[in-house]
């Protein structure tokens, strides 16, 4: 007998947990679903039981819902995730595609969009083998684009938006190249991507079409997202806005880099986490290694402490000790060694800025 599929609902409002599980429930494959208020229960939860699919908010208190992504994907590699959300705003979707999510979606407001949603997560919960998302159309441009490279799909995308003609060539799952407004390439992918509203079609592959885009589809979104964060207007959101915005660059900064996480304590302060939940444990450590590291100095008359560099099995950290407050930075085990200490320094000079 084949075993139903579990989910896992992940949202701060119980009110609507009730409400998503119940319609989770009438599913054709009739998926087992579990929910939960908060990232640290969600991923006991994935630690604890084996799921098929995460669907995640963004936008929660003490852990925000990109930071339990960024532990997921590092974590349940298998895992696949949904960000189901009311944050109307492209950098966010950039960045929840950088960290692997499968399907980023507005919370459906109408019937038709909710009918729609649940084709998405039902493709989403068959077998390994099928298709997945084929033939699903998406609410926004990019979420179609990242269907068809999802499901390894070879197509030349057409997208109109009145006199505007653009063209996005996928093969075999990666984008190869793309014509707009007289630009080719990198350049063209952008600017399509600009527009905010259109029709598109699924022309015949073009198997032949010469390459100009060697970049995957994640990494372009990063970089526009990073563009937007230089062109923001810091005035221009609310404090809670500011702050989500805060950490969804943090998150890109571990991701553009290639750190796993990333843990601060400042003298006084409670340890602030970024890709882990054990940022109480690690910032514990930081201090008594800082204080050993100090008492040490002072006995054999070596000057302050530059940094603490070590390994195991699993990862290299890097420990560094600015002057209003000290980092530590988790990175692969295989990561080059010596070159660990400028990343590291790289990603903090500018983390609370």
């Amino acid at each position: 007998m084949e075993m139903r599929p579990k989910v896992l609902l992940l949202d701060d409002d119980p009110a609507l947990l009730e409400m998503y599980k119940d319609m989770l429930a009438q599913l054709p494959s009739r998926p087992e679903v579990h929910t939960s208020t908060s990232g640290t229960r969600a991923l006991a939860l994935l630690d604890s039981e084996r799921f098929r699919l995460l669907i995640c908010d963004l936008k929660m208190p003490k852990m925000d819902g990109l930071q339990v992504l960024a532990i997921v994907r590092r974590r349940f590699p298998e895992l696949r995730t949904v960000v189901m959300t009311s944050v109307q705003d492209e950098e966010f979707r950039s960045r929840a595609y950088a960290l692997g999510v499968d399907l980023f979606w507005l919370k459906p407001d109408t019937h038709q969009n909710m009918q729609m949603f649940l084709e998405c997560l039902e493709s989403l919960l068959g077998r390994d083998h099928e298709g997945g998302f084929r033939g699903v159309q998406s609410k926004s441009l990019m979420d179609i684009i990242q269907m068809e490279c999802l499901s390894q799909g070879s197509t030349v995308m057409r997208i109109t938006r009145g006199s505007l003609v653009g063209k996005i060539w996928i093969l075999g799952g990666e984008l190869i190249d793309a014509e707009a407004e007289g630009a080719r390439g990198e350049a063209a992918f952008r600017r399509i991507l600009e527009w905010k509203s259109g029709t598109f079609e699924n022309l015949a592959p073009e198997p032949e079409h010469e390459r100009t885009i060697h970049k995957s589809v994640n990494g372009l979104l990063l970089e526009m997202a990073q563009a937007m964060d230089e062109g923001a207007n810091p005035d221009a959101s609310a404090a809670e806005d500011a702050e989500h915005r805060k950490t969804v660059w943090r998150l890109s900064a571990l991701t553009r880099e290639g750190a796993e996480w990333v843990v601060s304590v400042k003298a006084g302060d409670q340890s602030e986490g970024w890709g882990t939940q054990s940022a109480e444990e690690y910032g514990k450590w930081m201090q008594q290694t800082l204080e050993t590291c100090k008492r040490l100095s002072e006995r054999i008359e070596a000057g302050p402490l530059s940094h603490v560099q070590c390994s195991s099995l699993e990862r290299r950290l890097v420990l560094l000790p600015w002057p209003d407050k000290s980092f530590l930075v988790a990175w692969p085990a295989d990561a080059e060694a010596n070159r660990l200490l400028e990343q590291t320094k790289k990603i903090t000079a500018s983390w609370d800025s």
